[in-house]
């Protein structure tokens, strides 16, 4: 039986590898548990595969491209053995020494233990755009969490259970998880600079990750009910149309005379557009009772497991 899974997905790396592994297994031989420590080379375009190789008593899922950080995490958790689940990053930004005190936490009664990198050792612009990130994230998704970037977690196996990563949203798991009813914590955490290799970090990858806190605060509130959220909007379209219907008519009266001009026309549209949200909104529900049915396809593709 495997107590604790260490899961670390990784990108590019070769230089990290071996000194992150080395630190990660000097932590986790204090704790006298039985533990593995999980790779997932996400299409590494350097030597960071043959450097896994090198590494001894792992496991290395080796994907055939980049398929981003939330499909490798998606494909290391449902690895896992260990009833206690680790995930963190492959930079070395992350410091091992922190995982006895987020195991500690979940001991307290918690679920999932978020990694609080409250003294970040990260750009300026990085350091801006990621408070400014969070604060949105914690206003929209209605949570205290301060840091949703930092991969360093800790989680109960349960958690994963029925669990599918997509797009981005590997930096969402505790606000989804919270949403199920699982018990969230936060433990702040040490953060180093990077001293080997080059940020993923960019614009793009911010752009993408707002579209996906937009899906998540979707799936929060209305993954089971979509007709309520399309219907919103349809039957607001349709009280707009209303207003101005009535504000044309009351005008006819007065002029005795109806003119068909740009706000009339609104309305008419509105009330086409009303009508398409309401339509969206039963296709919705049929989408989301035939996803609940079934079992749903990975979007990634492993090339092999090794096991060494």
């Amino acid at each position: 039986m495997v107590d604790i899974s260490v899961v670390i997905p990784v990108y590019n790396e070769e230089k990290n590898v071996a000194i992150l592994h080395k630190k990660v297994k000097e932590v986790l031989d204090t704790l006298n548990k039985k533990y593995e420590i999980i790779f997932i080379n996400d299409g590494s375009k350097d030597r960071t595969y043959e450097e896994l190789l090198k590494l001894k008593k792992v496991k290395i899922i080796n994907f055939r491209k980049n398929f981003g950080q939330s499909a490798a995490m998606d494909a290391g958790f449902k690895a896992i053995k260990g009833e206690i689940v680790v995930s963190m990053d492959g930079d070395l930004q992350n410091d091992p020494v922190d995982i006895p005190r987020l195991i500690a936490k979940l001991d307290e009664g918690y679920d999932v233990v978020s990694g609080w990198r409250k003294r970040r050792k990260d750009s300026l612009q990085k350091n801006f755009f990621s408070i400014f990130a969070s604060r949105l994230r914690r206003k929209i998704l209605k949570t205290n969490l301060h840091d949703f970037g930092c991969s360093l977690k800790a989680y109960r196996k349960e958690c994963f259970k029925n669990f599918d990563l997509m797009g981005e949203m590997h930096r969402y798991i505790p606000p989804m998880l919270a949403w199920k009813g699982f018990r969230l914590g936060e433990v702040k955490v040490h953060h180093h600079s990077r001293k080997y290799g080059k940020t993923k970090y960019g614009l793009k990858r911010l752009f993408n990750g707002f579209l996906d806190l937009l899906y998540i605060k979707f799936w929060g509130s209305y993954s089971t009910r979509p007709l309520h959220f399309f219907g919103l909007l349809g039957f607001l379209q349709y009280g707009l149309s209303v207003v101005i219907f009535i504000e044309q008519f009351v005008k006819a009266l007065l002029i005795k005379g109806l003119t068909v001009g740009p706000l009339l026309l609104l309305g008419v549209l509105l009330v086409i557009t009303g009508t398409m949200f309401i339509i969206f909104g039963f296709l919705g529900e049929i989408l989301i009772r035939t996803y609940y049915s079934k079992a749903g396809e990975k979007a990634y593709s492993i090339k092999n497991i090794v096991i060494r």
